[in-house]
């Protein structure tokens, strides 16, 4: 029997490729511990824009342009967005709608707490007033916006200005500690 050194070469690497083929697994569990025991997301994606519908009715719409999807903690599983993200909600059938923006913005999985950071903007187009803060809190579950931080709400008649905020998801009915500036009422 004559091999050349060519066949030999050939059969080895045949040999090897398929050896490499059959010990590769695809156990995602095993993918997920090492992503999270790594302190890596399981996913990214880039320029993202989600229309989140509800009953064929468009209820809001993500725009950010950089996710980081780190669902596969066990304890505490979160989407972070480091590049910011702007976040228009649309209630009424679209005729009121709420745009939230941030420069830093992580959301909790479990809980449903988001929380904002850097430049927070909360904007109601309806009633044309705007929340200006640095940190903010929103509760998923019940719709509300909370913060210790400075802020300045500014609608049609008022600019008011403090240190903590909390209020609905539409800037109504808000709650605000420590203030300066004037305030104008109207009796009901």
């Amino acid at each position: 029997m004559n091999f050349s050194s060519k066949k030999i070469s050939k059969n080895i690497v045949t040999i090897g490729i398929v050896a490499m083929f059959f010990s590769c697994t695809n156990n995602s569990n095993k993918m997920k511990e090492f992503f999270s025991a790594k302190n890596l997301p399981i996913g990214i994606a880039k320029n993202i824009a989600h229309v989140y519908r509800d009953s064929g009715r468009t209820t809001s719409k993500l725009y950010s342009p950089l996710l980081n999807d780190f669902s596969n903690r066990v304890n505490h599983p979160y989407n972070e967005f480091p590049e910011g993200l702007k976040l228009i909600t649309f209630e009424n059938n679209g005729k009121d709608s709420t745009t939230i923006l941030g420069d830093y913005a992580i959301s909790y999985s479990k809980t449903l707490i988001t929380e904002l950071k850097g430049n927070v903007v909360i904007i109601n187009h309806t009633d044309q007033s705007k929340l200006y803060t640095d940190q903010l809190f929103w509760d998923q579950n019940t719709d509300y916006f909370f913060s210790e931080k400075k802020f300045t709400l500014i609608s049609p008649d008022n600019t008011i200005k403090g240190i903590g905020f909390e209020s609905k998801k539409d800037l109504s009915k808000f709650l605000a500690k420590k203030l300066s500036g004037e305030i104008i009422t109207k009796e009901e």
